[in-house]
């Protein structure tokens, strides 16, 4: 067991390597294998007016694009388009519950056993 822990001596400095890296530049062209799009909307409601807030980016044929918009409109408008929208999400959640009744054991079949 020789002095540990092991120490490097000072050794000199080298000189560094320019090696050349590829570099990759950007294609202006269509390239159809890499696009995305990316969506955001907001809506709030605050005392007397409702506010919308949304955002938009895209990135297609080789250029990003960009949009936000906010504003600002009713709340009976508000108030209208969420009652819609909470119809719509409890008549697909009935669909869905349609589906799955007749997988569901009634109570009417564990009575019968008895």
């Amino acid at each position: 067991m020789n002095k540990y822990p092991v120490k490097l001596g000072k050794r000199a400095l080298r000189a560094r390597r320019r090696a050349t890296l590829p570099t990759i530049e950007a294609v202006a062209q269509d390239n159809p294998f890499f696009s995305f799009r990316y969506s955001y909307t907001e809506m709030s409601a605050e005392g007397g007016r409702a506010r919308v807030k949304s955002r938009n980016a895209r990135y297609e044929h080789g250029k990003l694009t960009t949009e936000v918009f906010d504003g600002e409109f009713e709340r009976s408008a508000y108030d209208r388009m969420l009652s819609e929208a909470q119809r719509h999400i409890l008549g697909q959640a009935g669909l869905l519950a349609r589906w799955f009744l007749p997988f569901l054991a009634s109570s009417r079949d564990f009575s019968e056993r008895d």
